[in-house]
Formats: structure tokens, sequence, C-alpha cells
């Protein structure tokens, strides 16, 4: 569905049904250079199961308009006024990498609007090499091969899709070429600037699980169990084998997870 959120034009998956703000809510917030695709089964779990859903492209990302917004702060406020644009009281927040990010910020910023948190593929710091940085500000193709590459299990990258004919590391690979211009560099730098996740964690009031993977060279487990660490009632759940990208790898183990 498309929704007005502060002034601009978003586009937002529901998982297959229309969003009723009477039921229990939950937003699902995309990694950097990614859009609401990276949810496309879970999504529909959620939305089939007495929830309403709200999976958005965030500001600039997919089919959203206006310009990526530069720090995980504003993002955060940009998702409670996402919550009260569609009619929500509160959501439970699911992210995923930065959109983990993002979630344990709103949390911290905005209480009021949060039932829960499920943090996917999580650190306390995530802090961005140099030279992805640096080819992501040049928008160098080389930036999407180190993410995909960096972001996948080892097994992943032998295949093992559970989706016939699809291969892991091209799909990702593929949203992230559908990105506009400068949008992979603005995120992997909020993220990289992004310095509150432990104070944010130790205010958090809402249940809170982690979904870690064990192999996850971007966001290593140790990193995630050390901001879970920081936060009040957190449940951690490690996916063996899993890399960063466990929506595609296991998506079956991390929707049990999640539930």
């Amino acid at each position: 569905m498309q929704l007005s959120v502060n002034g601009s034009d978003t586009f937002i998956a529901t998982g297959g049904k229309p969003f009723d703000p009477s039921l229990p809510a939950v937003v699902m917030i995309h990694g950097a250079g990614f859009d609401s695709s990276t949810w496309a089964l879970h999504s529909r779990w959620f939305a089939h199961h007495g929830y309403s859903v709200l999976a958005p492209d965030l500001p600039g990302h997919g089919r959203s308009a206006g310009k990526p917004l530069a720090t995980i702060a504003e993002m955060a406020d940009w998702t409670a006024a996402l919550i009260t644009a569609a009619g929500a009281a509160k959501a439970r927040l699911i992210g995923h990498s930065m959109g983990s990010l993002i979630a344990i910020e709103t949390s911290a910023r905005h209480p009021d609007k949060v039932s829960g948190l499920a943090l996917i593929g999580t650190a306390a710091t995530m802090t961005v090499g140099p030279d992805l940085l640096k080819a992501a500000e040049a928008n160098d193709t080389a930036a999407i091969d180190m993410v995909s590459i960096w972001g996948l299990g080892f097994k992943a990258e032998l295949g093992g899709s559970l989706a016939p004919g699809l291969w892991m590391h091209q799909g990702a690979q593929r949203v992230l070429q559908e990105a506009k211009p400068g949008v992979l560099y603005n995120d992997l730098n909020a993220c990289n600037a992004y310095q509150n996740a432990l104070t944010a964690a130790a205010a958090v009031k809402v249940p809170a699980t982690f979904v870690l993977g064990e192999r996850d060279m971007m966001t290593p487990a140790k990193a995630g169990k050390t901001l879970a660490a920081a936060t009040p009632n957190a449940r951690i759940v490690v996916l063996p084998g899993a890399g960063h990208m466990m929506m595609v790898e296991q998506p079956d183990e991390l929707l049990a997870a999640l539930r």
C-alpha cells in the first residue's frame, strides 16, 4: 500500500492482507541498501496469523519517495511517525542489520510506540570497513560485491536456496543494484556513525529477541551477544551455520525464532 509519512509517499508491503489497525501490529525494517522485499516470506506469515504488517521501503529506497535519512536517530523518528500514520497505537519492531539499530533506537526514543523487539543480525556497534565505505561512496559495484559476499554464509554461496531456481547471492546483488545511487553509502555511513546502541538497549522496556547467525561475518554473533547482555528481558537465538542474510539462508528457522 501507499501511505504518506511526514508528507512523503511511502510504499509499504502488508503481507498480502490490508493493514488493520485493530490487530496487533508488526513493523519490519530492512537493512542497508535493501527494501521491503527482504520480508517477502515472513511478512506473509504474520499477516495470515493474526497480525497487521507494515514492511516499508524506507525513504529513498525501493518504491518510496524522498531522500534517504542520514542518521539512525532520524530513521527511528520516522518509524514512530509511520506507526502513527498507519493508525496503530504501537507495534512490535522486527529489524535486520541497520533495521535492528533503527528498531532499538525507536524503542529508546519512542517507548510508547513499541510493544516488542526482534533484532536480527545485530551488533553493539556496526563498524563499516573503510574500503567498503569508499566503494559505496563512489557507487562502485565493488561495494555490492562486498556486501553480498560477506553477507551470506558459506553454505549459501554453494547454492541451497529453498526456492527452486533461485540463487541467493545474485538475488541479494540484484536488490542492491536496483538501489538509487548513494543509498547504500548513506545507510552504511549511518550504521558506522551510530554509537548509541548500548545506551538504547539499557532503556528497553519490552521483551527483546536477538536472532544471530553463527557464521555472520558482518555482525558476528559475539557482537550481538554484547548488545543482548545490555538489554533487559533479552532472549538470544543463534542459528547454526547461518550468515548475515538469515531471511533467505534459514527462513524457517528464523520464523520459528520470531514466533
